[in-house]
């Protein structure tokens, strides 16, 4: 079965509402984001959260000490990059974290740009001028298949998704998890119960 994070978490009630519906793991986004929270603040929501729910810390370019400060302040298990991040700087925290790449991906993508990195994950999401992701546009699946195809790394699609076309996008691209943000929200940063427990349902078949 599919799992499914739910990103960009900036109150309890919307993490409380997420793990209701299904959701496998929550997204707390430390980067430039109308989404973005401070470590306090995920701390404070992480310390309410049931056990057994990974919480995903997402950065872009942070430095690694300040990275480790703050998974360790908040209690993260993993870590999501979305910057330039190279295969020996997300290397420093294997073992301590588990390691999630983000790719953003344009029409002329090539599964080779993944190669060398030793990551728990790959992340696709569309590319959009001047944004690490969020974009709320979905990309062209039949690269994300090929990316599937070209490592034994698991894939997490991102990008787009929504309730409207979760069903479609796991038939097509059939990857081991999903990440949505934008698509069951009612506005940045404020997700609707209803959408989040429609996009959940779908994905995982109930």
């Amino acid at each position: 079965m599919v799992r499914v994070k739910i990103c960009g978490i900036t109150n309890l009630d919307d993490a409380l509402a997420a793990i209701e519906c299904g959701a496998d793991a929550l997204g707390f986004v430390f980067a430039k984001s109308p989404r973005r929270v401070t470590p306090a603040l995920a701390k404070e929501i992480c310390g309410m959260l049931p056990p057994f729910i990974s919480k995903v810390g997402v950065f872009v370019d942070e430095e690694a000490n300040s990275v480790d400060e703050i998974a360790k302040k908040c209690g993260l298990d993993t870590l999501q990059f979305h910057g330039s991040e190279d295969p020996a700087y997300l290397q420093s925290f294997k073992g301590a974290y588990k390691v999630i790449k983000a790719f953003r991906v344009p029409k002329d993508f090539e599964p080779d740009a993944i190669k060398g990195y030793d990551v728990d994950g790959i992340l696709l999401d569309t590319y959009a001028e001047g944004k690490a992701g969020g974009s709320g546009r979905v990309f062209d699946w039949d690269i994300a298949v090929k990316v599937k195809d070209a490592t034994r790394i698991p894939l997490i699609l991102s990008g787009g998704l929504d309730g409207g076309n979760i069903e479609r996008a796991i038939k097509e691209v059939s990857p081991f998890a999903v990440d949505v943000s934008s698509g069951v929200e009612v506005a940045p940063g404020k997700k609707e119960k209803d959408k989040m427990k429609e996009f959940i349902r779908a994905a995982k078949g109930r």
